[in-house]
């Protein structure tokens, strides 16, 4: 499988791109100790006071000193701000996948598997929470729940609402699944129910949890730039892409650049794992649809 995605050139690329994410986002301290300016350091010396805090200069206040500009009114280097809000993105979407792939596995399984009650019961769960409508409820909790490091509670939030689409896939899977051969030979052999979950059914819903997980993770990233945009996600001086976004709309008019950057960022980021995600289906499921 790996093979194959590097033999595509446009699926190497999207991994070439998510891994230089990733990269910067682990070695976000020392890439902002060689460029010179940590994410809440201010230059007053690199805005135009007299013009309501303009970066000094073309595009952005963009120089030898400040690589992808500064931020109008304060001065933050943009770069130092890029490379941490990568870091809140995925630590965002990273824990918020995890932890929807537990949940989503566990009950789809459950669900699945063991069927009746426990199948109907987890279904109207599932039917709830994506009826429900998510970004209003996590609006709505988000403000309510004022926090000093909101990741954490973000995780949670995202999670909550996420999980039930994995589930729902798992629990198709598992109720075909346990009809096969070879779980009925496991069962004729004597072997309890969660053997036969864990190492019989399990086993054969890696390829599609792992194409989900792919699938996932951008659109967690997209909402936590969402709910940064909406001031409800990270809260202020944290570096993140969504709030970065969000406060260039003042400014965008005058300095492009500052809401190019991080949306060019985002945007790059979220493509890339929608890409590799559908190459990767595609290389699973052959026959599948493209």
């Amino acid at each position: 499988m790996t093979r194959t995605l590097l033999r595509d050139p446009v699926a190497a690329a999207c991994l070439g791109y998510i891994a230089l994410i990733v990269l910067m986002a682990v070695c976000a301290p020392l890439i902002v100790r060689i460029s010179g300016w940590n994410p809440y350091e201010f230059d007053q010396s690199a805005i135009d006071s007299d013009l309501g805090g303009i970066p000094a200069g073309s595009w952005g206040g963009i120089s030898g000193s400040h690589w992808l500009g500064v931020e109008p009114g304060s001065g933050r280097d943009v770069f130092a701000r890029i490379v941490y809000g990568a870091r809140s993105s995925l630590v965002i979407a990273l824990g918020a996948t995890v932890l929807t792939t537990a949940l989503g596995v566990v009950f789809g399984l459950l669900a699945g598997y063991f069927g009746g009650r426990t199948d109907m019961l987890i279904s109207r769960v599932m039917e709830f929470l994506m009826a429900f409508p998510a970004l209003i409820f996590m609006i709505a909790v988000l403000s309510a729940l004022p926090a000093e490091d909101r990741r954490y509670l973000l995780i949670v939030v995202i999670s909550v609402f996420g999980w039930p689409y994995l589930a729902r896939i798992v629990r198709g899977q598992t109720m075909s699944l346990k009809e096969r051969e070879f779980v009925e030979a496991a069962r004729a052999s004597g072997a309890s129910r969660t053997t036969i979950v864990f190492t019989e059914i399990l086993p054969n819903l890696r390829s599609t949890i792992l194409v989900m997980v792919t699938l996932a993770i951008p659109g967690y990233i997209g909402t936590e730039a969402g709910l940064s945009f909406l001031g409800v996600g990270l809260a202020p001086p944290t570096p993140s892409w969504g709030q970065m976004i969000a406060s260039s709309v003042n400014w965008y008019a005058v300095v492009p650049t500052y809401f190019l950057v991080p949306g060019a960022f985002l945007a790059l980021l979220v493509l890339s794992f929608m890409v590799l995600g559908d190459r990767l289906r595609t290389a699973v499921e052959p026959g599948g649809r493209s």
